[in-house]
């Protein structure tokens, strides 16, 4: 019996499908970003968490909509309340309740109570207190009542038009993405027949273009490798039976592979599938199928002989098979063995590479069994008994090459010395060429898409934030007809399933397929080429990645970028001091981009300090201190606000003029 543990519902790479939310064309001044978040919260995400295999929907953009009761302090100095008044006044006239039944003749009649807050006349007419006089103090006496929003931490914007509603999908851990993203995509077809007039939904990023692209260069790979695998086959076996035989062990070792990988849990990627090489997987057939045929054409049994009979047949291809096995199995053992230091690989190097050497490993143990016994028969049955003892095409062609091999070997043994320095001048001129080149250890895979990780300066607020990314938007779709589309994600939602800070932003570059591209032939071309473009906005850095690597990567570092170095230490500022300066030196490495140094501090603040003995003086806490501050700027709930199926929360705050503070102060 296994112990339970807590796992994460879904993971960082999670995220399979992103849309927005927004007006149609001569519908914008109908739906305001607040009425699209609402939309989106109360009608699409609702929809969507019902998928199979979706976890969540973590909303994106707009305003979440709240009830604001936005209090005066002078107000209510002058009748001599306090914001817990307000409070009292609020959970007081905010509730249902049932009071059983009566009975009536033959009848009961079940009592239950309205009570609940319906829209803003009900909350401006809750009263808080009474006057001396016995008049009413309302709720509109000491506050304004309105439609408000929760603190934004984050924006959405597309195209450079302005700012829009969102939402990721979030995929159960364990889940097929392909069949989500299915499944999502049919759902979103019938949600579009219930949004309201003039708003539609548009799906900006999927996990499927990124698949498509992997399964298709997997299916390229696969297919040119089997097609040049066959003709090598053929032109050198000089025989078409003798090579379609040895090519059916390449499907047939696949078909092996697929089956081990689905009993062990290996998925099928472009890394596992990606490394197959069918010419080792070929290897032990060619040398069983290849001996047979040199005995039936050139053995001293058959010389007389036009044809055999099957018993012939067999008892050639068990001498042959049997003679060639040792070679065969041996041969097999070696690759295999190549591939056991990667089983040993643990954390991330092992996530990506074991996957890699399974597949390999279990279409070599395919291959093996089917040398051992398909090959073997299959020989025997399908390839012709006819002995043919006049040369092909094939033998006269390896003839000609081995001729010129000897005359060229003959020539070569006469000059030892000459032949010993080229060797070792090549090799050290090889040497000196790596040297000057550039090399990773894993290859990027070109996603279809870009995500550009934009920064402002640090401290800057949300419309900053947001005029920069839109006119970031606005350069790459003017100056590049490659770009279909472009969409800001702008900090964090109010659930921050990817917490990033206010000055931060994701732009979500959608592009048209690579044929159609005029601007650049590569996708490192046009990153540089839109990178200087996008230099054109000062204070902003941009860094060009692949939206799955960015994820990727920020996993595994914490940060997006491709290399990461960290400083350990205890003081923040003397860290700051140190990534700047080595910010410095690895700007002046050839070949580095996209520089970003982390910022550790520099935030502005203001900072609210406590006199204790002042607080203790007035018969105060910090407790009540706190909550007072808090109300006042972040506002606290206090109840909700039911219409028909949607749920608002109903917020105090300080009316907007009393939170402008730009100083320091002190509480005494």
């Amino acid at each position: 019996m296994g112990t339970p543990v807590l796992a994460p519902v879904t993971t960082g790479l999670g995220e399979i499908y992103q849309y927005v939310v927004k007006a149609k064309k001569g519908y914008e001044d109908r739906y305001d970003i607040t009425e699209l978040r609402t939309i989106q919260d109360w009608i699409v995400r609702r929809q969507l968490l019902r998928v199979s295999g979706v976890a969540d929907v973590s909303s994106l953009g707009g305003k979440l909509k709240q009830y604001e009761i936005a209090i005066d302090p002078n107000k209510l100095k002058s009748y001599g309340l306090t914001v817990s008044d307000v409070f009292s006044a609020l959970e007081n006239n905010n509730q249902n309740t049932g009071g059983a039944y009566i009975e009536r003749q033959t009848t009961v009649l079940y009592i239950r109570s309205e009570g609940l807050i319906g829209d803003i006349g009900d909350i401006n007419s809750i009263a808080v207190k009474n006057t001396e006089n016995g008049t009413p103090l309302f709720i509109k006496d000491v506050a304004e009542v309105r439609i408000g929003s929760a603190i934004r931490y984050g924006a959405m914007t597309y195209n450079g038009e302005g700012e829009v509603a969102g939402a990721v999908v979030m995929m159960l851990k364990g889940a097929n993405s392909s069949l989500v993203i299915k499944d999502v995509k049919d759902k979103i077809e019938q949600i579009k027949k219930i949004l309201p007039e003039g708003v539609e939904i548009e799906p900006f990023l999927d996990r499927t273009k990124m698949v498509s692209h992997a399964i298709g260069t997997v299916e390229k790979n696969l297919m040119e490798g089997a097609l040049i695998v066959v003709f090598v086959l053929v032109l050198f076996l000089g025989n078409f039976r003798a090579g379609f035989l040895v090519a059916s062990v390449i499907p047939l070792a696949m078909l092996f592979a697929v089956i081990m990988m689905n009993l062990f849990g290996v998925s099928g990627n472009l890394m596992s599938l990606g490394a197959l090489d069918f010419g080792l997987i070929v290897d032990g057939a060619v040398i069983i199928v290849e001996a047979v045929m040199h005995q039936l054409t050139h053995g001293k049994r058959f010389k007389s002989l036009n044809a055999i009979n099957q018993n012939e047949m067999d008892g050639e291809v068990i001498h042959s098979a049997g003679r060639m096995m040792n070679s065969a199995v041996f041969g097999q053992i070696i690759i295999l063995i190549v591939y056991l230091p990667i089983f040993s690989l643990q954390g991330i190097e092992g996530k990506m590479f074991k996957p890699m050497a399974q597949t390999v490993a279990f279409a070599l143990l395919g291959a093996f069994i089917l040398s051992l016994t398909y090959i073997p028969m299959m020989s025997s049955v399908f390839l012709s008994k006819k002995v043919k003892h006049s040369k092909n095409l094939s033998d006269k062609m390896m003839e000609k090459i081995e001729r010129l091999y000897e005359i060229a070997l003959q020539k070569v043994l006469g000059f030892p010395k000459t032949v010993i320095v080229s060797v070792l001048a090549l090799f050290f001129a090889a040497l000196i060429t790596l040297s000057f080149l550039g090399g990773e250890f894993i290859p990027a895979l070109e996603e279809g898409d870009f995500a550009v990780d934009t920064r402002v300066l640090t401290g800057s607020n949300l419309n900053v934030s947001i005029e920069a990314t839109l006119k970031g938007e606005k350069i790459l779709l003017e100056n590049f007809p490659e770009v279909i589309k472009v969409v800001g994600k702008i900090g964090s939602g109010e659930v921050p399933t990817d917490p990033m800070p206010i000055e931060a932003s994701d732009m979500m570059v959608i592009l048209k397929d690579k044929s159609e591209w005029t601007s650049a032939t590569n996708f490192n071309e046009l990153a540089e080429k839109m990178g200087k473009a996008l230099e054109a906005i000062p204070g902003v850095t941009f860094g060009f990645q692949y939206p799955v690597q960015m994820r990727f990567n920020e996993l595994m570092t914490g940060a997006r970028q491709d290399v990461v170095c960290k400083i350990f230490g205890e003081n923040l500022d003397t860290l700051a001091h140190y990534a700047n300066k080595l910010g410095n030196v690895i700007n002046t490495v050839d070949g580095s981009a996209n520089l970003y140094v982390e910022a550790v501090g520099g935030m502005p603040q203001i900072v609210i300090k406590y006199n204790r003995a002042a607080i203790a003086q007035y018969g105060l806490n910090i407790s009540e201190i706190n909550r007072i501050v808090n109300t006042a700027f972040a506002g606290q709930s206090a109840g909700q606000v039911y219409e028909e199926e949607k749920r608002f929360d109903l917020v105090v705050r300080m009316v907007g003029e009393q939170r402008k503070i730009s100083v320091m102060f002190r509480i005494y």
